[in-house]
């Protein structure tokens, strides 16, 4: 019976394994170190405005600032839910953010199934046109579709606020790159089964882009949640504004901003966005990994 044993290393292959082990070893504590500060400054906006929601408006105002209130109060949310109609602002702000975000859901991943899988005339023509409008920035089609809306008589509805936002180029990219990636052969077993197109996009390609979906929502759910310059312009009064105008318009005095309003608004209207993010966040982080690889 032999025995294996290590074949015998030289002095300067031992230097070079030892200098490997102590980088293994310390290399991490160096990378996490940069890390945790740029995580600090990006945190401390959000901290502040937090503490500062419940200060009054001279300790905000305060130099130099201080990040834990000296003496804690809730003016700040009993004047901003006295000043405003936050019930009916609220609930349009559902409205208007989960129609825009179940449109998108719907629309951009039909389009991009269309677009991924599906043999028709023009289609490297459209999806070249859809890339094209991800370059245009939205502030010049905005005269253009305020102008469509308004000769449709839209304004100063809902319906105004959702119709122009229910597919976007973002979404259809987005859908059409992991749809892509779905194995052919699935698709092609279905149409021998005789399944038609739309039994194949609802029994077979959903079930499969959750990830993809779940990424498309949050983001445009964020997008509608705080849309502000929009619903300034179409709303045409008090009852169709939405969170973001409504505390916009609460917190803006002739001569000054009242900053207390204004940050306790910023908490009420981010819880929502971070319970839904939090709620998908394992779909997001998969859909994000996962989407355009082939």
């Amino acid at each position: 019976m032999t025995t294996l044993t290590s074949a015998p290393t030289s002095p300067a292959t031992d230097k070079v394994l030892r200098r490997r082990r102590i980088r293994r070893e310390w290399g991490q504590p160096w990378l996490y170190l940069p890390l945790t500060g740029l995580l600090l400054l990006m945190v401390t906006p959000f901290l502040w405005m937090l503490s500062s929601a419940f200060k009054s408006e001279g300790d905000i105002r305060k130099l130099p600032p201080d990040l834990i209130p000296t003496h804690p109060t809730l003016a700040n949310y009993r004047e901003l839910f006295g000043s405003l109609d936050f019930t009916r602002m609220f609930a349009n702000s559902v409205v208007v953010a989960l129609a825009v975000t179940a449109g998108n859901l719907i629309f951009c991943s039909m389009l991009g199934y269309a677009l991924a899988k599906l043999e028709f005339p023009g289609r490297r023509a459209v999806f070249a046109l859809v890339m094209a409008t991800l370059m245009v920035p939205g502030l010049v089609t905005f005269v253009p579709l305020y102008v469509l809306v308004a000769n449709m008589q839209l304004t100063g509805s809902l319906f105004g606020l959702i119709l122009p936002f229910l597919a976007t180029p973002f979404g259809v990219f987005l859908m059409r790159q992991f749809i892509s990636t779905l194995p052919d052969e699935l698709i092609d077993a279905a149409r021998v089964d005789g399944c038609s197109e739309l039994a194949i996009f609802w029994k077979i390609i959903l079930p499969l882009t959750r990830p993809a979906l779940a990424t498309l929502g949050i983001i445009t759910f964020l997008g509608s949640w705080n849309n502000f310059l929009w619903p300034l312009v179409v709303a045409q009064n008090e009852s169709q504004y939405t969170l973001p105008v409504g505390l916009a318009l609460a917190s803006s005095g002739q001569d000054f901003t009242r900053f207390g309003i204004l940050l306790a608004g910023a908490v009420v209207v981010l819880l929502p966005v971070t319970i839904v993010f939090l709620l998908f966040q394992r779909h997001f982080v998969a859909g994000i990994a996962t989407t355009g690889l082939k």
